[in-house]
């Protein structure tokens, strides 16, 4: 099944009750979470970037917070870019190569189950990304606390 997929819930009158806990925490129908689950596979249906290039595809956004896919094919960031956010993000890389470039001239390695927790308003970027196959990255928006 592809994200887009979706199963009915069932539930008593009422609601599901995990809808109505999902409600509870502010959650509502067409705020965030829907009333079915979505199922799909994390490397399929996003299109392959151009060489160079990314492809971004948000997953899930509620309570502030997002989740997205990102696929890359040979591309870096400009150097003097930064990427500064103003909440925590956990990047997991799932395949393919990248490195990670701070602001303090550093520079990390990511292999396939590496992940990186930045911290928000740490000045960061994407140094490289493998130019020979996709690296496929999953990464949590956590919401500004």
């Amino acid at each position: 099944m592809d994200g887009g997929t979706a199963l009915p819930c069932r539930g008593g009158a009422g609601g599901s009750r995990h809808l109505r806990r999902a409600s509870a925490a502010g959650l509502r129908r067409g705020g965030g979470l829907s009333a079915a689950p979505r199922f799909g596979r994390i490397g399929e249906g996003l299109a392959a970037p151009a060489e160079g290039g990314e492809r971004f595809e948000t997953l899930l956004a509620a309570g502030g917070g997002r989740a997205e896919r990102i696929v890359s094919r040979g591309q870096s960031d400009p150097p003097g870019f930064w990427y500064e956010q103003a909440s925590d993000e956990f990047v997991l890389l799932l395949s393919g190569a990248a490195r990670l470039g701070f602001a303090d001239g550093s520079e990390r390695a990511l292999a396939p189950g590496d992940w990186a927790v930045l911290p928000a308003g740490c000045r960061h970027r994407v140094a490289w990304t493998d130019p020979v196959r996709e690296t496929l990255w999953l990464a949590l928006h956590l919401p500004p606390g």
